[in-house]
């Protein structure tokens, strides 16, 4: 009885042990969460490319606001795009997702980023490469 007891212990030790050591999902994970998104980006820009509605899309996106600008396209989405299925509910899945938003929160959410409304409307097309390119940087700051 006593050694069933021990070996309970040892486990719960353990177990309690791994989830202190894991509090960030590994970067391999990550990374493929990223590139995942990006497959599905591609995808809906390849269905969207005729979506003639201009959008506001942050550019130039410094590391303190990008996950002021995640959101900013996760709003855009959500009004202009049926996110409720197909491709652009799973990209819009993907943008959600909770290591996307670790992935991109190089630094906390600062309050000089500027508001959705503010920033300037482009097409679609050029939502969906400024889109691109933060999600690529999410990959790039992965890599390094």
């Amino acid at each position: 009885m006593k050694l069933v007891l021990l070996c309970l212990f040892a486990v719960c030790c353990y177990s309690l042990a791994q989830t202190t050591t894991t509090n960030r999902p590994n970067t391999s994970l990550q990374k493929r969460k990223l590139e995942e998104a990006l497959r599905q980006l591609n995808e809906v820009k390849q269905r969207q490319q005729h979506y003639e509605e201009t959008l506001n899309a942050p550019e130039n996106i410094e590391d303190c606001c990008c996950l002021s600008a995640l959101q900013c396209f996760k709003a855009n989405m959500q009004v202009h795009f049926n996110v409720t299925e197909g491709k652009e509910k799973k990209l819009y899945n993907s943008l959600k997702n909770h290591l996307t938003v670790i992935n991109l929160s190089f630094v906390s959410l600062q309050p000089t980023c500027q508001n959705c409304y503010l920033h300037p409307k482009v097409k679609a097309q050029e939502f969906f490469n400024r889109l691109e390119s933060l999600i690529q940087r999410g990959i790039t700051k992965l890599n390094n």
